[in-house]
């Protein structure tokens, strides 16, 4: 499915023109998004700007991802945190450096802002005053990652200025869109330094391309695992099951699993060739089972007899959209039982079979936390599967398991292809980034989810929606 003006927006000329005719149209910018497995340098030769506000508590832990993923680290103030950063960039023979010493018409490929000190309403200006110069040399799918501490300790003060970060950024990330570039807040609890350094990492990469304008928390909740630093491949030797695996965002996960080294088990309801077509090309295996049915969870659970399951996806979805005086029964039923019904009771079932230290992922959407006109039915079973993740989170954290779940806004599929035209170009533009998501953006997320490096972060629901301006 063509985007016309992000077709336009990919040619230097045709942006020329419309900035010398001075119309009034917002031309996309093309997204750069990564290829290959996750790396351990996936930050390969970018610049990245650290900024420090105070004590700027997290510098350390800055300091060794990005030297560690292969960024070449600049600084505001350098003699003030010289000294934090040298180690960790000299042991991987990147030393750090003065902003002062960069060309001013270089660009930037990220800027990371520490606010996890901030207490007072002047200690905000940091923002304001660190960021207004750098954002304007930000190249084209720049980032900015601002880490603020936990936002429901201290003071009053000390809490308005933690939570005054959150609204700064979602604001900074509609600014930053007309770039391709994206804003967004980590914030790190009491103790979970060790746990952060991977999900900065992944929030500067290009894995992140459609994710703008979020706040993700890394915690302790989850038992910890031997290792956060994977060899090789991270998800080598593992097993996953998808469902929904035939097409659209099932099958770029599958795909994107496989990539990062695990065994993929591919379910959808049928085989009409395009299945068993993906598990040959990705040396899975193809299953037939429609998880609505009852023992599904038991059919499920069959798979497993012989090897632990490590990474469970629930990608399975349908749509029977109707306004809620006409909607069916059996419609309503029908998005219940699938989108809610059976991932409750398929995951209950899988329990046993799931190792220490796995992963449960669900596909939620931006219906469920902004709703939508037709879609009652569809909008409460996404909603349920956010709360769900919270629950279940708990359940799970003391064997090291984490489950997340993921809410993509618009994503060019077939599903959006039957929209009406008028309605997902409108769905298009009014996002921060001014377009619709590819499968792969939500299946680097979920991706980066099943992965080790995620330890920290359970029960979380992550926007993969370009900045969508409906919803939190």
């Amino acid at each position: 499915m063509t985007d016309l003006l992000l077709s336009l927006g990919s040619n230097q000329q045709a942006r020329s023109l419309l900035r010398t005719l001075g119309l009034p149209i917002a031309l996309p910018a093309t997204l750069r998004r990564a290829r290959g497995p996750i790396s351990e340098s996936e930050l390969a030769d970018k610049k990245v700007l650290f900024v420090g506000q105070g004590e700027a508590p997290l510098a350390t832990m800055s300091a060794g991802a990005l030297a560690r993923a292969g960024a070449d680290c600049y600084l505001e103030d350098f003699e003030l945190f010289r000294e934090r950063f040298r180690g960790p960039c000299e042991a991987y023979g990147r030393g750090p450096h003065a902003l002062a010493l960069l060309n001013e018409s270089t660009k930037l490929d990220a800027v990371v802002v520490d606010m996890s000190s901030a207490s007072t309403v002047d200690d905000l200006r940091v923002l304001y005053a660190s960021l207004r110069a750098p954002v304007a040399r930000l190249r084209s799918s720049g980032r900015v990652v601002v880490l603020a501490a936990s936002a429901d300790e201290g003071d009053e003060a000390r809490r308005a200025a933690q939570h005054a970060v959150d609204g700064f950024v979602r604001s900074l990330a509609k600014e930053l869109g007309r770039n391709g570039s994206t804003a967004n807040l980590l914030r790190v609890e009491r103790d979970s330094e060790p746990r952060a350094g991977a999900v900065l990492t992944w929030l500067l990469s290009e894995r992140s391309a459609f994710v703008t304008g979020q706040c993700s928390s890394v915690d302790l909740v989850a038992s910890p695992l031997e290792t956060l630093e994977p060899r090789g491949r991270t998800l080598e030797g593992k097993c996953a099951l998808v469902t929904g695996a035939a097409r659209g965002i099932g099958a770029a996960t599958a795909r994107a699993l496989s990539r990062d080294g695990a065994r993929v088990v591919c379910v959808d309801r049928e085989d009409d060739g395009a299945l068993s077509a993906l598990a040959r090309e990705i040396d899975g295996r193809a299953v037939a089972i429609d998880i609505a049915a009852p023992k599904a969870g038991d059919a499920l659970c069959a798979l497993f007899a012989d090897r632990p399951l490590d990474v469970l996806v629930h990608n399975a979805g349908i749509t029977r959209d109707k306004t809620l005086a006409r909607m069916s029964d059996a419609q309503w039923d029908d998005v219940l039982a699938v989108n809610l019904r059976a991932i409750i009771d398929t995951t209950r079932a899988l329990e046993r079979s799931l190792r220490d230290g796995g992963r449960v992922i669900a596909l939620s959407s931006v219906a469920g936390i902004a709703g939508n006109t037709g879609q009652c039915a569809y909008a409460a079973s996404k909603a349920g599967v956010i709360g769900w993740t919270r629950a279940l989170s708990a359940k799970l954290a003391s064997r090291g398991i984490t489950v997340n779940a993921v809410a993509p806004g618009l994503i060019e599929t077939k599903m959006t292809e039957a929209m009406p035209v008028a309605i997902r170009e409108a769905a298009r533009r009014l996002s921060a980034l001014a377009q619709g998501g590819r499968p792969e953006d939500v299946a680097e997320a979920v991706a980066f989810f099943a992965s080790p490096l995620s330890q920290g972060l359970t029960g979380r629901t992550l926007r993969v929606c370009g900045g969508a301006l409906v919803g939190a």
